[in-house]
């Protein structure tokens, strides 16, 4: 073991933190995307645009924010999405549920909570929608709504979802979700929307 005072201590030190990118600083992902951390949110860009594509993942950039809990998997058991459509130039939102012991109830809305404000609800019916082959994540689906749910989140730090369940001892399960790296997150894929390396 190097002892702290060690000049190799120091420099291996240093040797890892350059290895590491900086939050906030794009770099190529061997995936095949380029990708950027901000603060909470996660966003990535891949290297190639498929307008064919049957997922949105194909023709999009996208930038993610996950719940403390995890599922089975160790993946977020919820999490809050943007979409930036590479072909159009729309960005939609998107709320994913994965948790192994919660079914969501869609015949009660979902309800969307900034602090201080009234809460917004969204019917599963009306106002969210499903898109493509996924049973578990919702787009919304008025232009309107989710513009002006976009534009909160911008100005916010944290937005709580509460999410209504099929069980009776827990009917609704509050998911909070930090928005410290949204702004940063849209203006990376808003700068990488074009930046492909095959088109």
């Amino acid at each position: 073991m190097i002892s702290m005072q060690s000049p190799l201590f120091w420099v291996a030190l240093t040797l890892a933190l350059f290895a590491m990118p900086a939050a906030g600083e794009p770099f190529h992902h061997p995936s095949g995307e380029w990708r950027e951390y901000n603060s909470d949110w996660l966003a990535a860009c891949p290297d190639k645009i498929d307008e064919d594509a049957a997922t949105y993942y194909g023709y999009s950039c996208f930038a993610s924010a996950g719940s403390q809990e995890l599922n089975s998997a160790g993946l977020p058991a919820w999490k809050l999405t943007l979409i930036h459509n590479r072909l159009t130039g729309d960005v939609d939102v998107a709320f994913t549920g994965s948790a192994d012991d919660a079914e969501v109830d869609t015949r009660r809305p979902l309800n969307i909570e900034f602090t201080g404000a009234m809460p917004q609800t969204f019917d599963f019916t009306t106002d969210l929608e499903t898109r493509f082959n996924t049973t578990n994540q919702w787009f919304v689906a008025n232009e309107a709504r989710r513009d002006a749910l976009i534009a909160q989140m911008k100005m916010r730090n944290a937005i709580t979802l509460g999410v209504p369940l099929t069980t009776a001892d827990e009917p609704v399960r509050k998911v909070r979700f930090s928005l410290r790296g949204v702004l940063a997150s849209l203006d990376f894929m808003a700068s990488y929307a074009r930046r492909v390396s095959q088109y």
